[in-house]
């Protein structure tokens, strides 16, 4: 009678947690125009493969929302949902692999995993995925990598030994220009970057991401992936998300940006209409989670 009491009180209290939390973000369906919930991002995702999540890295609530949608697609569509993380990289999947399968402790995973330093942000998820079996994709470029190609260029993975790319995508990567490459001299603050090399770097990022992600879903048909990631690697569907649709057209790709703004009580949905499939604002008021 005690353990009944005690998991009904836990199961209010979560109930109560997610109706107050629901106050401090605002999700809205660009192509209904219309605010909707996350059950209808979930039922969105019946005719498409994979979700981009576009976060701002230290938003609390966006990082409470990609937990919910993780879960509710786990939900839906059992042992047929994966996640995918910018935060992990592509020579860590043996070590990621080993935590889910309860082979090697927290502590080990942590470390020998190169977690990132806010890493108790993605924990929920990574504890839904070993909890029911899911898999998990550590998807982006290791750090060697990304400072070899910022020094170097693109060029200089031309000359790494063969084993290297099993963690990196077939060269030659792409350089996008257009659109993606005015947005990253904007968020520069229009200052010339001096050598292309950094902005290399950034196309590195994507061109790993997308390959992780292809790879994986080529390999598990039939499986919907949610992708994490900066939303500066999504947002517009550029960057990681128009690699991934170059190299896999048959795709179903849906994207939502998320990001705190100083209009969230009354927002101006038109303005931000061209980010993504879903938009989701989150309250500017709330702390950082870092």
């Amino acid at each position: 009678m005690k353990l009944f009491l005690l998991i009904l009180a836990l199961s209010i209290s979560s109930a109560v947690y997610a109706q107050e939390i629901s106050s401090h973000y605002k999700i809205y369906d660009v192509k209904k125009q219309k605010t909707v919930t996350i059950d209808d991002i979930v039922a969105d995702m019946q005719a498409n493969d994979v979700l981009f999540f576009g976060e701002d890295h230290n938003d609390s609530i966006g990082h409470y929302l990609e937990a919910e949608i993780f879960k509710k697609l786990g939900t839906a569509y059992p042992q047929k949902t994966a996640l995918s993380l910018e935060m992990f990289h592509t020579d860590v999947q043996p070590e990621l692999d080993e935590y889910l399968a309860g082979l090697i402790s927290e502590k080990n995973f942590i470390k020998e995993g190169r977690a990132w330093g806010n890493y108790k942000d993605y924990k929920p998820l990574v504890e839904y995925a070993k909890e029911h079996h899911l898999k998990v994709i550590a998807a982006n470029a290791a750090t060697r990598y990304s400072n070899a190609v910022t020094m170097g260029g693109l060029k200089v993975l031309e000359k790494f030994p063969k084993t290297s790319f099993n963690f990196l995508p077939p060269l030659p990567i792409d350089t996008a220009k257009g659109r993606y490459y005015e947005k990253f001299i904007e968020t520069l603050g229009g200052h010339n970057m001096g050598p292309m090399q950094i902005y290399q770097t950034q196309n590195l990022w994507d061109a790993t991401m997308a390959w992780s992600i292809n790879k994986f879903t080529k390999a598990n048909k039939g499986i919907k992936v949610l992708q994490l990631n900066g939303r500066f690697h999504s947002d517009e569907k550029l960057g990681t998300l128009a690699k991934l649709a170059q190299a896999n057209p048959k795709l179903k790709i849906l994207n939502i940006s998320s990001f705190s703004d100083a209009s969230f009580a009354s927002p101006d949905w038109d303005k931000f209409k061209n980010l993504g499939d879903y938009i989701i604002i989150t309250d500017p008021s709330l702390k950082r989670s870092y």
